[in-house]
């Protein structure tokens, strides 16, 4: 009996830090509910559940109108009412809540296991945000999204550093951001589906360059280890290199690396071999539904491996939704699945795939990814319209 009750703690507390991320926290301040008046978890008319803060935050002051930052209905905060299951679980949860850690700090399934340490943005910070990079000389986190300011900022602890990048029609202003990366030397290289130009800034905001009427519809950009900039053309099926002079703020060449891609959209270089990963969502014919399929080239562009929807349905019981890419440091390829939703690990290219999930709860909807200096994953997730810090935690 001893041993039974033993061995179902691990499980106990997985279930209780799933609880505790799922349930029991403000999606929008990331603040667990509980009984205190600023905490009380509370239904908006359209279903979705906040804290009594953020509808404070959220609605007019006047008017006390707000709109759902999950669904965006129009609501207004004089019509929400207590959410009774959560504050009900609280009260069933809570002496063992009290006894366990923050949820990101509950002890991994198993040693070695990626773990949420902290998440930063929220609702307002960030609003749909589609891409993320990071700085390679200062650290700092760049988000993409559809805010007033297109760009933000964030240093190393996830406070807001600085934005720039207005929503606007002038060639400076950035209409629809896609996707983001930062160079060696510190310029913010923006793809805007709006105008379907590239859009370079420097690290202040001040626009560089802005290079048009060269794609059907940029989607993922990257820096290369030489500082060049590949991009993904989604309508267009194709992946191209840019040669900037960044200082001076001039294109110097474009070369087309591939032809023929299916719709490719996520794109990523590893430091460590050169190899470019590319993300295709092509269209099964007759059938309208969109799979994923990532391919892996050398650095000389000859195509490695490639493993798409089906094939990764072999390995895993649920379908797999690619919806970004990247490597780690060691030169395995990471994608972020938004069916799952999970991270996932697909193994080096040349033993293309040897799937291992890495990251499978505490995910609404993953839509880019990256690894810090230190091996932290960093992962947007759109839903909750924040950045997710996980570690390794060797328990």
């Amino acid at each position: 009996m001893g041993a039974e009750a033993s061995g179902s703690r691990p499980e106990l507390q997985e279930l209780m830090r799933e609880a505790e991320i799922s349930l029991l926290e403000c999606k929008v301040c990331f603040e667990r509910f509980g009984h205190r008046q600023q905490r009380r978890p509370r239904n908006l008319s359209c279903g979705h559940v906040v804290c009594l803060a953020c509808v404070a935050a959220l609605a007019h002051p006047r008017t006390l109108a707000l709109e759902c930052p999950f669904c965006r209905r129009a609501c207004r905060g004089c019509d929400t009412s207590d959410c009774l299951p959560v504050l009900h679980l609280i009260e069933l949860l809570g002496s063992a809540l009290r006894q366990s850690p923050a949820a990101h700090r509950a002890a991994p399934s198993a040693p070695g296991a990626l773990t949420c340490h902290h998440a930063f943005g929220g609702w307002g910070t960030l609003v749909n945000p589609t891409g993320l990079a990071l700085c390679p000389k200062t650290g700092r986190v760049v988000v993409v999204h559809d805010g007033k300011r297109r760009v933000k900022i964030f240093d190393s602890g996830g406070g807001c550093a600085h934005q720039f990048g207005e929503k606007g029609d002038a060639a400076q202003d950035i209409r629809y951001p896609v996707d983001v990366t930062v160079t060696n030397d510190c310029h913010v290289v923006v793809t805007d589906a709006g105008d379907r130009s590239i859009k370079v800034f420097d690290f202040f905001g001040q626009i560089k360059l802005v290079i048009g009427g060269q794609f059907s519809l940029p989607w993922g950009v990257e820096t290369t280890p030489q500082n060049g900039i590949v991009v993904t053309d989604a309508e267009a099926g194709s992946l191209h290199l840019l040669d900037v002079d960044f200082a001076e703020g001039v294109l110097r060449r474009t070369e087309r690396l591939q032809a023929h891609l299916c719709n490719p959209r996520g794109v990523a270089v590893s430091w460590l071999t050169g190899a470019v990963a590319v993300l295709e969502h092509p269209l099964a014919l007759g059938s309208g539904v969109c799979s994923t399929r990532v391919k892996v080239f050398s650095s000389s562009m000859q195509l490695v491996s490639q493993v798409d929807t089906f094939g990764l349905s072999l390995y895993f019981p649920s379908k797999i939704t690619a919806s970004a890419v990247t490597f780690d440091h060691q030169g395995h390829v990471i994608v972020a699945d938004t069916s799952g939703p999970a991270i996932l690990c697909l193994g080096k290219p040349e033993e293309f795939p040897v799937p291992k999930p890495m990251v499978t709860h505490g995910l609404s909807h993953p839509v880019a990814l990256t690894f810090t200096k230190e091996n932290s994953l960093l992962v947007l997730d759109t839903a909750s319209h924040s950045i997710k810090v996980y570690k390794v935690d060797w328990g």
